[in-house]
């Protein structure tokens, strides 16, 4: 690779790097190019950047980086590397588990993911478990949402037992007018009586 080729490959990461929230480093060293198609295929149409790079270009594209220091992620960077750079925070590790359930490979060796680092294989579940910033709006929502819809629930229960209630007291009330008007009769027939009595 001559120098004019390492500058525009270090710049082309570096293109794909910037304002990157989301990048993974991945070894898939040992699938052909069959499993290596079908794993790029799949991480297409999951939105998912996949470029095999080498591990000193990367090292130089991530220096030249304003913002992150990458440098945890510099001592992994041996073997075969692929740069994943996605836009939901664990579509890389869901991706790398499910293409493990029949290959060996690929395997993670860095990810950078919601301003932390994680190095290291052993990281891969903690990554599947992250929740996307999609998951977290649609949860925070719906929590917001809970006690607005509690209140509303609450209003309508009353409005709906201030109704019975009224329509009880009033029920009553009717009931009992011509019972207290039926021996009030007498007493008004009593009264019209004494006048014509005297």
């Amino acid at each position: 690779m001559t120098k004019d080729q390492k500058v525009v490959a270090i710049q082309e990461i570096k293109d794909l790097l910037q304002d990157a929230k989301v990048v993974y480093v991945a070894d898939l060293d040992g699938l052909n190019a069959a499993k290596s198609s079908d794993f790029r295929r799949q991480a297409f149409k999951q939105n998912i950047k996949v470029k095999v790079v080498k591990n000193t270009l990367l090292q130089k594209a991530m220096e030249q980086m304003e913002g992150v220091d990458y440098s945890e992620m510099f001592e992994t960077f041996k073997g075969n590397s692929a740069l994943m750079i996605a836009e939901t925070a664990n579509a890389p590790a869901k991706l790398i588990k499910d293409f493990r359930k029949k290959e060996e490979k690929p395997a993670l060796k860095a990810a950078f993911v919601q301003e932390t680092f994680y190095v290291g294989d052993n990281n891969l579940d903690a990554l599947v478990s992250i929740k996307s910033r999609e998951e977290m709006i649609g949860e925070i929502i719906g929590l917001l949402q809970s006690p607005i819809q509690r209140v509303v629930s609450a209003l309508q229960n009353k409005s709906e037992t201030v109704e019975v209630a009224t329509e009880e007291a009033a029920a009553p009330a009717v009931e009992e007018t011509p019972a207290e008007a039926a021996p009030e009769a007498p007493a008004a027939e009593s009264t019209e009586e004494t006048p014509s009595a005297e």
